[in-house]
């Protein structure tokens, strides 16, 4: 065997190394990356309307109706009201009318949320307080004709129980009542009743006169005698109607994101070679704040579209995954010419995982050049911005859009001074005595669901269960 002296096989070069070359070469140079930009389908597809005001007020058709046994609400974001006269549902203020005290009395009321599983009340404790059901599903647990315990009703969005407390301050609870999903209730304690009743005669005369006449002066929904006249010939009189508004309108104000971009003027000055430092900066700037309006236009209290759902248009999953028959059961709530699903990618993974589960493969349709699933025909088009819970659940929306078809539409302002793109502006601040250049750059924006129908979401949507 030879061995060979590692010294012996070096050969000296016999042309310029790859290293040494490379001192005088120009390096080709991208763009600064960012890997936190996204599609951003939502602020895409949505149609955006100039609110040159600032503000955008949502006017609509009064349409709570007194006496078909449930509680309606208003909600502005996550908070959720009472309407005042919808407490005449309550038995014993059917047919009051006094405006001020019933607002005064819906002021009163406190919003708490439970998880499933909780308990509202239990049986043999005080019964102090009216609970309206604004979202959710409750079981009340009583004991049933044979001695044991069994669910004595279900009551869900709209239901109340507990309304008796105004009446009497010795009763106890005779049933437990808790969440079978969560849920979202408005209590009325007896001492903020009280204190309203101190100070309204009438209140105390109509309750005066409830308890005088019993429960048998009207019918299960309250609702007065109404004449009727119909199939008469020759020239009957016409009925007079009109249309009435709310009286307190949605108002949208534009919120908005803000950042100071800061560049040294050296910087600015000496490196500005193949890419200019201050255009590069402030275009990851914009990416940023694009990708915060998304969020906030899902996620925001105020006026995300999360959060700003009408509870009647919020369902739950069948079986937990994300099925074809969930999101009909959604296209059944937004039927007339729906738009989009919106989806966490994940989600729609589970989607398609249950779809291969069916032996069904939803089509795909062409969004702007892009091929994206769909489902009936309506693109589901994915954003990152829907949360995803540490349980691994998360939501499906879906969604009508534009202001001709009373849906859902994104709102900015245009021809804002120094403006870089509609809604969003730069403006230079000045070069402070460190020689660094400020640009205050802001972005104007929110979102409006100009009729209830024009938004629905799948809650609670389970994402990790494997087939």
């Amino acid at each position: 065997m030879t061995v060979t002296d590692p010294v012996e096989s070096e050969q000296a070069p016999l042309s310029l190394g790859r290293a040494a070359a490379r001192t005088l070469a120009t390096t080709t140079k991208s763009v600064p990356q960012m890997q936190g930009i996204s599609t951003r389908w939502l602020l895409k597809a949505l149609p955006w309307t100039d609110v040159a005001a600032g503000s955008y007020r949502v006017n609509r058709r009064l349409s709570y109706s007194v006496g078909d046994g449930r509680v309606t609400f208003t909600t502005t974001g996550a908070t959720v009201r009472v309407i005042p006269p919808e407490l005449g549902e309550l038995a014993p203020l059917r047919g009051y009318d006094d405006e001020d005290v019933l607002t005064e009395l819906a002021a009163r009321f406190t919003q708490h949320h439970y998880e499933p599983g909780d308990a509202l009340v239990e049986f043999g404790s005080p019964a102090d307080q009216v609970f309206l059901i604004a979202h959710g599903k409750i079981t009340k647990i009583g004991t049933g004709a044979y001695g044991d315990h069994t669910t004595l009703a279900t009551l869900a969005d709209g239901d109340h129980f507990g309304e008796t407390t105004l009446t009497r301050t010795d009763g106890i609870w005779e049933f437990t009542a808790k969440a079978v999903t969560a849920c979202t209730v408005l209590t009325l304690p007896r001492s903020a009743f009280d204190d309203v009743l101190a100070r309204a005669d009438t209140l105390q005369t109509h309750l005066n006169a409830y308890q005088a006449r019993g429960s048998a002066a009207s019918n299960d929904h309250g609702e007065a005698e109404i004449s009727l006249a119909s199939g008469h010939d020759g020239e009957p009189q016409l009925p007079g109607t009109f249309v009435d508004y709310d009286t307190q309108p949605r108002e949208y104000e534009l919120s908005v994101a803000q950042t100071v971009l800061r560049v040294h003027s050296r910087v600015a000055d000496l490196y500005n070679q193949p890419h200019n430092q201050i255009e590069q900066q402030l275009r990851l700037t914009v990416e940023a704040l694009r990708e915060r309006q998304e969020h906030e236009l899902v996620n925001n209290t105020d006026f995300g579209l999360l959060h700003n759902a009408d509870f009647a248009q919020r369902i739950p999953t069948r079986t937990g995954p994300p099925t074809p028959d969930d999101l009909d059961e959604l296209l059944t709530l937004v039927w007339k010419d729906p738009g989009f699903f919106l989806a966490h990618p994940t989600t729609i993974a589970a989607f398609g995982r249950e779809c291969t589960k069916a032996g069904i493969y939803p089509d795909s349709v062409d969004l702007a050049g892009h091929q994206v699933p769909a489902w009936r025909g309506v693109p589901i088009l994915p954003c990152n911005k829907i949360p995803v819970t540490d349980t691994r659940t998360s939501s499906i929306l879906l969604m009508r859009t534009g202001e001709q078809a009373q849906g859902v539409i994104g709102l900015h302002q245009t021809g804002l001074p120094d403006e870089y793109q509609p809604g969003l502006n730069v403006r230079f601040m000045g070069i402070n005595d460190q020689a660094i250049i400020s640009y205050l750059v802001s972005a104007y924006y929110s979102a409006a669901v100009l009729v209830p129908d024009a938004l629905a979401v799948l809650e609670s949507v389970e994402l990790g269960r494997e087939h």
